[in-house]
This record gives structure tokens, sequence and C-alpha cells, in this order.
């Protein structure tokens, strides 16, 4: 027998596109399939409200709000999460899930009690851990081996709540931040539909986090991506995939700042100070780093342009013997 589930989808940046694309596009699916069990409305579409961006401060929809339109689903954006008003509107619904993902509000215990099932948070880390504001960057720069998306049952505090599924995906030594965050992003949204089938067929239990093991990932600052080059190539690597593409890695060179954009480690042992450059040539400057060197293969100078090292080199000149700070 066919079972509908109401939902109410929360969330805001291009992170959490996918999951309530995923919600929509198996709702259309299952309701054409009359061998489908379980069909997930989208009621309502909560999302932050438009912000202005850019150098001209034009006012831009929130990555949410567009897909929302696009999809065709109510959209609701308030400033806050607070008062009965909001609350008796979402009540108002008589929702059987929250589906919330990076949606920037916290909400009340009230609010949280209003689905008759589960209010469910997508969260892009292996929780415990890397609770917090920066799970992908954290898992780049601490250079883990596996990184994954968790759903879990939200709660008053921050990333606590009872785990409910996990998907992993293993990280390679050329991920980003952003190639990580596009491919967690899109495991989210297969990982609401299962959770949502397995919570409704009862074929899953809440699981309480390991408190003891929690780590945390607090929100970055632009100067966290400023580069050490005492720190060892690999490090110093992996900060710069972090980084990018926000706040970006950068340094200075004779009170420039220079943001690098790519980097790789190289295989010999330098005995010049950290931040030396060692050699320039048409394809690489090549920079001594800890007990090592580290190949600069993009970099951004005061042109605003992301330049291979060949094309920056036509434009700036650099010598051996320079270092960078």
């Amino acid at each position: 027998m066919k079972r509908s589930f109401n939902i109410i989808f929360m969330g805001t940046p291009d992170f959490s596109v996918p999951a309530l694309k995923a919600l929509a596009h198996h709702n259309l699916l299952r309701q054409n399939n009359p061998l489908s069990q379980n069909e997930y409305n989208i009621s309502l579409v909560v999302t932050q409200p438009d912000r202005p961006k850019g150098r001209g401060r034009k006012m831009m929809p929130p990555a949410v709000k567009q897909a929302a339109l696009e999809l065709g689903l109510a959209l609701f954006q308030p400033e806050s999460m607070k008062g009965e008003l909001i609350r008796d509107k979402l009540a108002a619904l008589e929702p059987d899930f929250f589906v919330v993902v990076a949606f920037g509000h916290k909400l009340s215990r009230e609010l949280l009690d209003i689905p008759t099932i589960y209010p469910v948070n997508i969260h892009a880390s292996l929780l415990p851990n890397y609770r917090g504001s920066s799970p992908i960057q954290s898992a780049i720069m601490n250079m883990d081996k596996v990184s994954g998306v968790t759903t879990m049952v939200m709660d008053t505090e921050l990333d606590t709540g009872d785990i409910l599924l996990k998907a992993t995906t293993p990280l390679t030594e050329d991920d980003t931040t952003q190639t990580l965050h596009d491919r967690l992003a899109l495991m989210g949204g297969d990982l609401i539909v299962e959770t949502l089938d397995a919570a409704v067929e009862k074929r899953i239990t809440p699981q309480p986090q390991d408190h003891s093991k929690a780590t945390y990932a607090p929100m970055l600052k632009k100067e966290d991506g400023k580069i050490d080059w005492c720190k060892e190539p690999e490090e110093i690597s992996a900060q710069v995939r972090a980084m990018t593409p926000w706040p970006g890695a950068f340094t200075f060179l004779n009170d420039k700042r220079i943001k690098v954009i790519a980097v790789r480690p190289v295989d010999i042992k330098a005995d010049q100070p950290a931040g030396t450059i060692l050699s320039c040539d048409c394809n690489e400057i090549v920079v001594a780093a800890g007990k090592g060197a580290l190949a600069i293969l993009e970099l951004q100078g005061a042109s605003g342009k992301c330049l291979c090292s060949e094309a920056f080199l036509r434009g700036n000149r650099l010598d051996t013997g320079e270092c960078f700070l």
C-alpha cells in the first residue's frame, strides 16, 4: 500500500540543493510507479532571505530558493526561526519530517518536536568527527583518507544528534574543498532518500554518538589561508587544497599578496630557508618548505586572474633567492 509522507525542507547554499532535488525527483518517480510504497511530498521549502553579494551588492537569492522555484515548491524566507508565528506556520503543515541541510539557523526544541517522525539533518562528515561549520576543509587539511556524510536526528546542540545512516568516500591527493563539497552534496541527496525509507519502514534505530570521540571544525577565517612555509610540503599542499575555493591560500612577496591556487610536493631536499624560491622555469616555481620543497603550479597576483606558473612568470619577474613570507 502506497504511503505519503510530508516534508518541510530547510537549507540555503549550493550544498543543500542536491538533497532537495533528490527528494523531489524520487517523489515524482514514485508517484508514477504504482509499485512504489513511499512518497515524500515537500510541502514547504524554508531558506534564508536574499542577501546582497558582489562588488555591486546586488540582492541575490540563495541557491535553495532558485532550486525551489524551478521545482515549483512553496517557499518561505524568514529572517529568524524564533517566535510563535514561525512555530504555528510549520506545525500547521503537520510534517512527518524536517529535512535540514546547511540551513544556517538554529532550531529550538519547540520546533524540533513538530515532525511526527524525525527532524533529520545531513552533515558533511562522519560524525562524531568534525562537528561544526567547516568539516570538508578539516578533512582535507588533516589529510584524512576517508570522508563522508551522516544523517542524524537533530537536537538543540551542534551536530550532536543520534546517528541514522552514513555514507563514505575515499579522499585523493587531488581533492579540494570544492571537489569534495560537490561529491558529498550528491551523496547527501542519495543518503536522505535511503534514510527516510529506512525510517518509515522501521529498518533503522537512531544510535547515540560517542561524544568522547567528538572533534570540531570551527568556522574558517580569511587568515586561516596564510601559508607557513616552515610546514612540511604535504601539509602545505593539504592547506592549499582545503582553502580552495575559500578563503584561499596566500603568501606575500615584496609586500604583495599572492594567492596560491595549486601546488605539488617536490622530492628534493632544500638547503635554503623555508619560503625561498629555489628555481623558476616555464612550468613551475619551486619553493623551499619544511624539510623539502613545493612546486607552485597556479597562482594569482595583483591582476586578479588565476594563472599557471608559466603565464604568471611572463608578466612578473621572480628571482631565485627571493623569499615568500
